[in-house]
C-alpha cells in the first residue's frame, strides 16, 4: 500500500487537470462542511485550502485523502466517498 501511495504522490506532482482539481476542492469542502479533523500542522482551514487551491497543492490534498480513506475514526460516508473519488481521479489521470 505504501508503494502505491508513493506512486500516486509522484504522479500528482505534474497534474494540472481540471477534474483532479475539482475533486480536490470537493473533498476539502466536504471535510469543512462535516467538521472533519485530522492531525494536521496547517493553520489553514479546509475551506481556505479549497478557495486557494493550486496544482502544487494536489500532493498535500492527496495525502489528506489517503489519511481519510485509511482512518478508522472517520465514519462519514460522504467524506470517505469524496476522498475515494479524488484518489481514483488521480489514478486515472
Amino acid at each position: 500500500m505504501v508503494k502505491k501511495n508513493d506512486d500516486l504522490l509522484e504522479k500528482c506532482k505534474n497534474i494540472e487537470e481540471g477534474s483532479v482539481m475539482d475533486s480536490c476542492k470537493v473533498m476539502l469542502e466536504v471535510m469543512a462542511k462535516k467538521d472533519v479533523e485530522l492531525e494536521d500542522n496547517s493553520d489553514e482551514t479546509y475551506l481556505m485550502m479549497a478557495e486557494n487551491l493550486s496544482s502544487k497543492d494536489i500532493p498535500k490534498v492527496l495525502e489528506l485523502a489517503l489519511k481519510v480513506r485509511e482512518s478508522g475514526e472517520i465514519k462519514d460516508t460522504e467524506v470517505k466517498n469524496a476522498a475515494s473519488k479524488l484518489i481514483r481521479s488521480i489514478e486515472m489521470s
